[in-house]
């Protein structure tokens, strides 16, 4: 039985104590409808950018322990994340800063990528993302769960905004912002409804928003 590792517990508790530097928790996926451990503020950020991510069908923290000797001492070294895409392809994903890589992570990462080859995975060592993309997608995340949104708002929603038009503007013609605004930002997590300029500017009442190519997830 091959095991799928998007799907596996983490191979270590998350824990957070009093005057500890890093902060530990859980984040609900809509992705996978399951909460998935981070370890820092920065795996937390960057696990949100998974989990809005289209391609991404799966996601696991801390899925497996690699072990190897380097040449002094036995090592070992958990990957932040295992992350399968919708073609079926996985991905291995460690979350550090530029400026926190010191030589035993930098081995660390490299002996990660070389398994990570063996088993015909691809891999990549993320740090810090951008700003603007990351203050959006956070604003948008808020509204992930699929309680935002109403089969008859969905409707009024895809009409207006058939053509390119402020988020507001169109969130006034499907009806009461009440009820449109967590909708359409419910459609834009969706990738239903896509923004221009995502990872430029904030999103705001005059952001330009159309249907999106596709139809999202």
């Amino acid at each position: 039985m091959t095991a799928q590792f998007e799907g596996v517990a983490a191979v270590r508790p998350f824990r957070w104590s009093r005057g500890e530097r890093h902060f530990s928790g859980w984040y609900w996926a809509a992705t996978t409808g399951r909460h998935v451990g981070f370890e820092s503020w920065l795996e937390r950020d960057r696990l949100l950018l998974m989990d809005f991510d289209p391609e991404v069908v799966g996601i696991a923290s801390q899925p497996f322990w690699l072990h190897w000797h380097d040449g002094e001492r036995e090592r070992r070294h958990a990957p932040d994340y295992f992350v399968r895409r919708v073609d079926g392809s996985a991905e291995v994903v460690d979350v550090r800063a530029d400026e926190r890589v010191g030589p035993k992570d930098a081995e660390a990462f490299e002996v990660t990528r070389l398994a990570c080859g063996q088993a015909g995975w691809g891999f990549e060592r993320v740090g810090v993302p951008e700003a603007v993309l990351l203050a959006n997608v956070r604003w948008l995340s808020r509204y992930r769960h699929p309680r935002c949104l109403r089969g008859s708002v969905r409707d009024g929603l895809r009409e207006a905004f058939a053509a390119p038009v402020p988020l507001m503007a169109g969130a006034d013609a499907a009806g009461d912002r009440l009820e449109t605004l967590p909708a359409l930002f419910h459609l834009l997590w969706l990738h239903e409804m896509a923004v221009e300029g995502l990872a430029v500017e904030l999103l705001g009442p005059s952001s330009i928003v159309r249907l999106a190519e596709g139809g999202g997830r």
